[in-house]
């Protein structure tokens, strides 16, 4: 078995939640399962009146043993709940950040656990997912608390959010076998908006209107025509809506077992590389999210 799934773990019910979804998914694609946990001890320290700092008589040692224990008893219950799964557990010494990119560079896939919003569906990135999603080279799926077998959201189709200006094979060929995978239906969005000149001075009218967006959705056809050749078995539902594809998304992810959108690869080492179609989807999806990098 030579395909790898890493899920990170900090105990959290939000990452507790992504190793559960990371099991099925291994299950699934016939991967092996890798459970890290990124554990970086500091010990604390307190200042007597005498002005000398000493160590503090902190639970530290029940921490270290919480944090050995953490990954493999994750490890064993995930085991134990589905037979057949090949399951590794590590805590290593190290920041997150770095112990996770380093992990997933081998991976088919990095899953983490992501807060959902407080009153609403939807996800609370942390700085961890954010540095994560906008530097691993390897899709990344954001899982929140709550998404279970019992929802039966596996069962519903796979959203994938394309940019026709920029389709990304790497992303439409996540989209598809994910459905193939699942056995379920592909909803394709494109988010389309007239070009500024056509509304200038008043000229755009309903009928222009009509026609660019036959003109979108005819590309939207002929972009998706050679993945239907090689997915026949997968259904596929084509759709270029008007205005940004972020609230189409946020909107479908909520018959979704997943939303997949795209995120371009930038040599730059700042800015959050992350646009705001795939913001609003990570902020607001109701489904798990994978965010796919490309060139």
């Amino acid at each position: 078995m030579s395909r790898s799934i890493v899920v990170g773990l900090d105990g959290s019910s939000e990452s507790l939640a992504a190793a559960d979804w990371a099991a099925r998914e291994a299950l699934r694609t016939d991967a092996h399962l890798r459970v890290v946990h990124a554990w970086l001890w500091h010990p604390p320290v307190y200042a007597p009146l005498a002005g000398v700092s000493v160590p503090s008589p902190t639970t530290d040692d029940l921490e270290r043993e919480w944090a050995e224990r953490l990954p493999h008893e994750t490890a064993a219950r995930l085991g134990a709940l589905h037979p057949g799964l090949s399951v590794s557990a590590e805590r290593v010494a190290e920041q997150p950040v770095t112990v996770l990119l380093a992990a997933a560079e081998n991976a088919e896939l990095l899953v983490l656990g992501s807060r959902g919003l407080s009153g609403v569906h939807g996800f609370l990135v942390g700085s961890v997912a954010q540095a994560l999603v906008a530097r691993s080279r390897t899709p990344v799926v954001l899982v929140r608390a709550g998404t279970t077998p019992e929802d039966d959201r596996e069962n519903r189709d796979v959203v994938l959010g394309l940019d026709l200006e920029h389709p990304g094979a790497s992303v439409i060929a996540f989209a598809f076998r994910a459905a193939a995978d699942r056995a379920t239906g592909l909803r394709v969005v494109h988010g389309w908006s007239p070009p500024p000149y056509y509304g200038y001075g008043g000229a755009f009218d309903a009928e222009v209107n009509e026609e660019l967006l036959a003109e979108a959705q005819r590309r939207l056809t002929e972009v998706l025509s050679p993945w239907r050749e090689k997915f026949p078995g997968v259904e596929v539902r084509g759709q270029a809506v008007i205005g940004g594809a972020g609230p189409h998304l946020v909107e479908a992810s909520r018959n979704a077992s997943l939303v997949v959108v795209g995120r371009r690869n930038r040599r730059s080492p700042v800015g959050t590389h992350v646009g705001p179609v795939t913001q609003a989807v990570l902020h607001h999806s109701a489904a798990p999210v994978a965010v796919v990098p490309n060139d």
